[in-house]
């Protein structure tokens, strides 16, 4: 299953792609199905019957289609309750900013007014010169969980989309890294994320995917998710016994390597366009732009 939310004329809803062109929308399926269908899209993720009944629906009985290019694409999960980050995730992104590798996990927070989709504008704030790019990829819970252990953190994810954390390094190094985290993080329109959220079944294994990022074509993140340093059920774990995660949660995994910081001119310009590709999930096209 693959979920996309999308709107049109201002108005947000939700449906689920049948190919990479083309989706369905919920009320349409709600309609064959003769049962309610939520609108939040964060109640039906812990649904796993009625999630089931969709899932039959769509590859059993002749639905009416939707191209994705006639809806505008939002974030996959509109408004989650939180976005937790993990910082410093890959050994070699840990290496190139000249930070020890973590010996726990550590995270921060991004506020759900950072999420913006996954072919929008990233607005370039006014107080802010240097903008970094930072291709992840993200999990999303989708059950309420605490205090799980890793052996059956997995069964609380719902799937897998694509996130951009991005950055304003300027703010971030001013007051030394561990100050500047969250005020580099949390400006609007600097977590674009999507373009849907494919579930678990349709990913074979989440810590073997190639994660590429692209800044005007231009390759300058190409890793794998197998080099994470923390996996993802460590992390569900070790969060689920700070806080409760709840369904639509999004936890973006870290960045690998290749970041624009450590470049010779490697940071953001207006008018620059950053795509962060995921295998098996796809890809977000994002282009930095200033409000004058």
């Amino acid at each position: 299953m693959k979920i996309v939310s999308y709107s049109v004329e201002g108005v947000t809803d939700y449906g689920f792609v049948v190919d990479r062109t083309d989706f369905v929308p919920r009320y349409f399926v709600e309609d064959i199905l003769r049962e309610r269908i939520p609108k939040d899209v964060k109640k039906l993720l812990p649904d796993i019957e009625l999630r089931g009944l969709i899932e039959a629906s769509l590859e059993n009985v002749k639905l009416e289609k939707v191209p994705l290019s006639s809806v505008h694409i939002e974030p996959p999960i509109i408004d989650p309750k939180k976005i937790i980050c993990i910082a410093l995730n890959y050994r070699d992104h840990a290496e190139e900013v000249g930070l020890k590798i973590p010996e726990e996990i550590v995270f921060f927070l991004k506020p759900p007014t950072t999420l913006t989709g996954p072919f929008d504008s990233i607005i370039k704030p006014r107080m802010v010169e240097k903008i970094d790019y930072e291709g992840e990829l993200a999990v999303v819970i989708g059950d309420r969980v605490k205090e799980v252990e890793p052996s059956e953190a997995m069964l609380y994810v719902f799937g897998y989309t694509v996130f951009n954390d991005v950055t304003a390094r300027d703010l971030q190094f001013r007051d030394g890294l561990w100050r500047g985290w969250t005020m580099s993080k949390c400006f609007d329109t600097f977590a674009p994320m999507g373009p849907w959220v494919v579930s678990a079944d349709e990913v074979e294994d989440p810590h073997n995917m190639r994660i590429i990022t692209r800044v005007n074509k231009e390759i300058r993140q190409n890793s794998n998710t197998s080099n994470m340093i923390f996996k993802i059920p460590e992390i569900i774990s070790y969060i689920s016994h700070i806080m409760t995660l709840e369904p639509g949660d999004i936890i973006a995994t870290g960045t690998p390597a290749g970041i624009g910081y450590t470049r010779e001119d490697g940071l953001l310009k207006e008018g620059d366009i950053v795509e962060v590709w995921i295998e098996k999930i796809g890809a977000i096209r994002n282009q930095l732009i200033s409000i004058k």
